[in-house]
């Protein structure tokens, strides 16, 4: 296809999975993918140039390794996407608005075309981001930005060079980048439009499966340090997960909010930040989660529990399945089922 020809056909198609609703977001969506796609050039360029530093070198290849394990090992997709490079000069890709009420920890939804509805809406620049989250806030809702490393195309765009590596997370721990690759990936398997809980629990139990069985061919630096890392991942998610059931009850009590409940609420949240701190003294410079306790609020909980609250179901049936096609294949079939129907199955396989 001739380059202006591939640029109008992406026009066209990025609004469908960007899910424009002004024109003003129409046009950051756009602009914003284009200057990714124009900044990506394929590993071997980088490679064999002098742009690239030893190290990032050095990434890049092990990237490239990750890689083909996905699509050997994993049965993931083997395409165009991460098989090229872009430094974006800045810390995230995109910066996601993720909003809910001050007695809900349900997302706010936006509705777009293709995408359906999902619980977050991307900016290409942080300050827009913000803006739009001071907008939603002033609706009496409480919000969060969010930085994101990596986004996924759905394999929609793997015609104009597909999904590529990024500054943004490519300096990543050999375990995390595998953990990153294999999750975006995962989007390119199954989709369901408007179940973002779905579609991002399915793609944490791959990137969760995905990465042990990457450490166990990888170096004893690489499992020490990822083990490292995973362990206070863990715990830190023990404690979030905790406090987020626990607000869900407070909600989820009768009569209308009072002042008993905010103070029950602040009560939880003050406890968890308290049990996160000395936590976070076992864990001595590594600046852990400090961030995400600093700002926590019902909209980033909202967040924890969409990649969180069905992974284990996808793991369990993994396991069941006993094979990734196997495993493939019935999560397109669960994919097919009205929403209620596919989420009752899958926390049938967490048990009572």
């Amino acid at each position: 296809m001739r380059p202006a020809l591939r640029w109008v056909a992406v026009c066209l198609l990025l609004p469908l999975l960007a899910g424009c609703a002004t024109l003003g977001y129409y046009w950051q969506s756009v602009s914003g993918h284009l200057s990714l796609m124009q900044a990506a050039r394929p590993i071997e360029q980088w490679l064999e140039g002098t742009r690239a530093s030893e190290p990032l070198k050095d990434k890049l290849r092990l990237a490239g390794r990750i890689r083909a394990f996905a699509a050997q090992q994993l049965h993931l997709p083997d395409n165009a996407s991460y098989q090229s490079y872009a430094d974006l000069g800045r810390p995230a890709v995109v910066w996601n608005v993720v909003a809910a009420p001050e007695w809900s920890l349900e997302p706010k939804q936006w509705c777009f075309l293709v995408a359906g509805c999902v619980s977050y809406k991307g900016y290409f620049d942080e300050a827009a981001a913000r803006l739009e989250a001071q907008r939603v806030a002033a609706l009496g809702l409480e919000t969060t930005v969010q930085p994101v490393p990596a986004y996924s195309t759905l394999g929609w765009l793997n015609w104009a060079g597909g999904d590529p590596l990024l500054n943004t997370f490519i300096g990543y721990p050999e375990g995390e980048l595998a953990r990153l690759i294999f999750h975006e990936l995962a989007h390119q398997v199954v989709y369901v439009a408007g179940d973002t809980t779905f579609n991002e629990s399915f793609a944490t139990a791959v990137e969760r499966l995905g990465a042990q069985l990457w450490l166990e061919q990888a170096s004893a630096a690489a499992r020490e340090e990822y083990a490292v890392f995973d362990a206070r991942r863990r715990q830190w998610r023990e404690l979030a997960l905790s406090l987020r059931r626990e607000l869900m009850a407070l909600y989820a009590s009768a009569g209308p909010p009072g002042l008993d409940q905010r103070q029950a609420k602040q009560d939880l949240m003050q406890g968890f930040a308290r049990q996160y701190a000395r936590l976070r003294s076992s864990w001595g410079d590594w600046p852990g989660y400090d961030r995400w306790v600093a700002r926590m609020n019902n909209a980033s909980l909202a967040v924890l529990g969409e990649y969180e609250d069905l992974a284990p179901a996808f793991e369990r049936l993994y396991r069941r399945q006993g094979s990734w096609p196997a495993f493939y294949e019935e999560v397109r079939r669960l994919a097919k089922l009205p929403r209620p129907q596919r989420h009752q199955q899958l926390h049938q396989l967490l048990g009572p």
